[in-house]
């Protein structure tokens, strides 16, 4: 398809309450999205203003969509990046005879409230397209009741230039004292919020102690130390109003176990937020990425991008075969698809990758340019473009 003759003829407005300056997976695919359909249709953008909270911008949020598209009216299609700000704006009126998208990603259609899934979800089948970021996240639209005709998947990106940022092992020795990591010791790494699904208690209770080689496990992202206010509130809170809102608000729920855990264990560092830059070094001098997420009722996980992000740095990535993970990682393509849950499993394979390191390091260089060759932002931002286009009135 000639995507460039579309430019000046399509007309797009992106409604989103993730973007940057926040940062967060669904706030990087809001703005790869965003910027990268630039090149390809006229785009208008429609967030929180500077300084504006949530709730101010939900309430004023139709008034904001029919004024813009009433002094644009080219506008015809409006896109709402999440499943959260689809339930606020599904009944609006004012602007329902223009064609519109929405993007979901996993927690947003499988949030376990009996409400939102009774009343709000169905009410989604008024949408003219359901993007789903992976098979599981669709599969789970469809089990819903979504129309499976409306339901498509289109996987998020990653920067192909994570894999242009210079890599010196002659600086690793800076860095591992920065961080106190112990440079005898094979390494793995593990990454993102510290949620139970996230697998990081459960590796470290079952798997570590079934290795033969003795392992350091660094872990990064956001971490507490100490209990929070947020966190003493919740602890009073019943239990399923409790795991409920733990969910809404992605509040760490592995935290306290992992705290307790790093007590007790000298070969696991939590590292917290570090930048960027430090992250892709470490995955480089890394023996291999894991991502051992686990089963959580009313929670999953939606893509896997940070499995992406690792690959592109060319280190050996295992993964559970859960959840949306599967469409990030294609086993023996550019990682390691693991069973969920299975210590034996996971621990066999560590110890294979550290008994074949050099091996999996010339694995690691193809599965890099596999994921190079099938994932990237302008390859999501085309496949929304073209499903945009199909969801328009014959002329």
């Amino acid at each position: 398809m000639a995507y460039r003759a579309l430019v000046g003829l399509m007309e797009i407005l992106f409604v989103t309450h993730k973007y940057p300056p926040s940062t967060g997976g669904m706030e990087k695919q809001s703005y790869e999205l965003v910027e990268g359909m630039r090149k390809y249709a006229k785009v208008h953008l429609l967030m929180p203003r500077k300084g504006e909270s949530k709730l101010l911008f939900f309430i004023a949020l139709r008034r904001r969509i029919i004024d813009l598209c009433s002094a644009n009216p080219g506008i015809s299609v409006v896109h709402f990046n999440d499943a959260l700000i689809a339930a606020v704006c599904v009944g609006h009126k004012g602007y329902t005879h223009l064609r519109r998208a929405v993007t979901v990603h996993g927690l947003d259609i499988v949030f376990p409230n009996q409400w939102y899934q009774r009343t709000i979800l169905p009410k989604f089948n008024r949408f003219d397209l359901i993007i789903a970021v992976s098979a599981a996240t669709a599969d789970a639209c469809i089990t819903r009741g979504l129309d499976k005709n409306k339901v498509v998947v289109v996987p998020n990106g990653v920067d192909h230039d994570i894999a242009d940022l210079a890599f010196k092992p002659s600086d690793l020795p800076i860095l591992f004292e920065k961080y106190k990591i112990q440079p005898d010791k094979p390494i793995l790494v593990a990454m993102g919020r510290s949620v139970r699904r996230k697998g990081f208690s459960w590796l470290i209770e079952q798997v570590m102690p079934a290795m033969k080689h003795p392992t350091q496990l660094l872990l990064i992202g956001p971490f507490s130390p100490m209990p929070s206010r947020a966190e003493r509130l919740l602890h009073w809170q019943p239990g399923r109003l409790r795991a409920q809102l733990e969910l809404a608000l992605g509040f760490p729920t592995d935290e306290v176990r992992l705290r307790s855990l790093l007590l007790h264990n000298p070969n696991v560092k939590h590292l917290g937020r570090i930048p960027f830059e430090d992250v892709v070094q470490l995955f480089r001098a890394a023996h291999a990425f894991v991502m051992p997420n686990i089963k959580v009722s009313g929670d999953m996980e939606g893509f896997g991008l940070v499995c992406l992000e690792a690959s592109i740095c060319g280190v050996p990535v295992l993964a559970a075969n859960i959840d949306g993970i599967p469409t990030a990682i294609h086993d023996q393509k550019n990682g390691i698809l693991l069973p969920s849950a299975d210590a034996n499993a996971w621990s066999m394979a560590l110890d294979n990758v550290i008994d074949d390191y050099r091996e999996f390091k010339q694995r690691a260089a193809t599965w890099q340019s596999y994921t190079i060759e099938h994932f990237g932002w302008e390859q999501m931002v085309l496949n929304y473009l073209e499903h945009f286009t199909q969801i328009l009135p014959a002329k």
